[in-house]
């Protein structure tokens, strides 16, 4: 299997990482962690390395790692996703693991209601691949089924910085009350950033994450526009809807949030995310420009415009800076 280049794996960009604790990701079990503990396999933050460090085990190590086995057969953890979904890339990180990594790995899935037993049947999504050190390994899934828990299988023993699993959650929208209210952009309904023209201090992702803003880090923010014109993120709504208020919540942005916003949006049917970029300058507008201030929610309801349903949405805000969250309530359109 050929590994993917950061520039071919459109995962990175534009699905949700679905093993995020966040979420409700959790690695729920493993064979051995007597190095480094397996809960730090789905940690948000990037892996480190701490000279020096060390704990009564050993070296720390800022990942999952298992002791050298002795033995026949290898180590694997069984990773809970926070949400299920359909899984189209993997980044198996074994960033900092330079003598200690596994020469080989693999990924199995299943769905099940609660937790898989000995009678759950697994199903193979990446097949074995031979591991580098100190490297992020890019790999495409082909899949098209819903999985709820992954199966990391390491061969023979060793350590893995990172695991991260990108996809889409799958919302059975069949069961939903089409007159409740529901935030159609949160990631926990299905709701996608497609892309932005600039994300150099936070990725647009950030904006449909659960809660507020954990700190400035936990947004989406472009860098100082030097030019004339503005910067924009375009999101796609986890069920086409019309939207009836919004809330823009600058947490934690304070001398770097945008002066105002805006919002326009469309039903869009066919075409790629990169035609979306096009398409997206002549999209109607949901809501005209507001003035912003920093480090707060900003609700706005009277101000939006009643143009039916849409199925994406993009963000303009002039001329740059920092958004947390972005919140697109409405009623589910069927």
């Amino acid at each position: 299997m050929t590994f993917l280049l950061p520039e071919e794996a459109d995962f990175l960009t534009n699905c949700v990482d679905l093993a995020q604790p966040r979420l409700g990701a959790e690695v729920i079990f493993a064979t051995d962690d007597f190095f480094a503990d397996k809960s730090r396999l789905i940690d948000p933050a990037d892996p480190v390395f701490i000279e020096g460090k060390y704990d009564e085990n050993g070296k720390w190590m800022d990942g999952w790692e298992s002791r050298r086995k002795r033995g026949e057969g290898h180590d694997h953890c069984i990773v809970r996703l926070g949400l299920p979904g359909v899984i189209e890339g993997v980044n198996i990180d074994t960033s900092h693991f330079t003598g200690n990594y596994p020469p080989a790995a693999s990924i199995e899935a299943c769905n099940v209601d609660g937790e898989p037993d000995e009678n759950t049947v697994w199903t193979e999504i990446v097949s074995a691949v031979s591991l580098g050190p100190d490297s992020h390994h890019l790999i495409r899934v082909t899949s098209n089924e819903t999985w709820s828990h992954l199966r990391l299988n390491i061969f023979p023993d060793g350590g893995v910085a990172r695991l991260r699993v990108y996809g889409r959650v799958n919302c059975n929208w069949d069961n939903r009350d089409p007159e409740e209210l529901v935030d159609l952009a949160s990631m926990l309904n299905g709701g996608r950033a497609v892309c932005a023209n600039n994300q150099h201090f936070g990725v647009p992702s950030n904006l449909l994450a659960p809660g507020r803003g954990v700190n400035m880090g936990d947004g989406w923010e472009t860098r100082r526009r030097r030019e004339p014109g503005n910067d924009w993120a375009i999101i796609e709504l986890g069920h086409a809807g019309v939207i009836s208020s919004v809330e823009i919540d600058t947490a934690h942005f304070k001398g770097n949030f945008p002066d105002r916003c805006s919002l326009q949006a469309a039903f869009v049917t066919g075409g790629t995310d990169q035609s979306l970029v096009t398409q997206s300058m002549f999209w109607k507008t949901l809501l005209p420009e507001q003035k912003l201030s920093m480090d707060a929610i900003h609700k706005f309801e009277k101000e939006i415009e009643n143009i039916g349903p849409v199925t994406h949405v993009r963000l303009n805000i002039f001329p740059d800076g920092g958004v947390s969250r972005l919140r697109l309530f409405g009623k589910i359109s069927k």
